[in-house]
């Protein structure tokens, strides 16, 4: 009896909602997307399209060779004194200091620095601020060197005057 009194109850609920609701169908799969043509890029400014015109080649990737012990001073009294021996990538030796006028000093070790990479670029790590890193790339005749998130290697606020230290790899001079 309970069964059929229930059977009834379901009955007149339906009979007053309306039917039940349909179990949601499976949606289509949508078709695999169309190949995509490679289009050249659009330039947006004219610095762009005055690149597209030239006849620009990438940087060819080797074990970087320099050699360098050299004094510079620049323009605003920066001061740099580099002495630098890198061959097949492997820094043998580092020391540099930068001077920079009314600010402070920066130096720069290999006995502070561990080396973590050889190619595309030479990559120092300083042993104690994993953050402090040194890069070294060659570009054109020139090698780059150039100090990332070392405050502590100089006094004050120097390191937020420091720029890259640039050396003609064939002569060894700073610029």
């Amino acid at each position: 009896m309970r069964a059929t009194v229930l059977a009834l109850i379901a009955g007149l609920l339906l009979a007053a909602c309306g039917s039940p609701p349909k179990p949601p169908e499976a949606e289509p799969e949508a078709p695999p997307p169309a190949p995509v043509a490679e289009e050249a890029p659009k330039f947006k400014n004219s610095t762009l399209k005055y690149l597209a015109n030239r006849n620009l080649k990438p940087q060819p990737t080797r074990p970087l060779n320099v050699r360098s012990r050299c004094t510079h001073r620049d323009a605003i009294g920066t001061a740099t004194r580099l002495n630098l021996l890198v061959k097949e990538a492997e820094v043998k030796n580092f020391d540099a200091q930068v001077s920079i006028k009314g600010r402070g000093v920066c130096n720069f070790n290999i006995k502070d620095f561990a080396q973590d990479a050889k190619l595309p670029q030479v990559l120092l790590r300083h042993k104690k601020e994993s953050n402090c890193t040194v890069r070294m790339w060659e570009q054109g005749k020139e090698v780059t060197i150039a100090f990332n998130s070392c405050p502590q290697s100089c006094e004050g606020k120097a390191f937020d005057y420091l720029w890259p230290v640039i050396v003609d790899a064939k002569t060894g001079r700073c610029h």
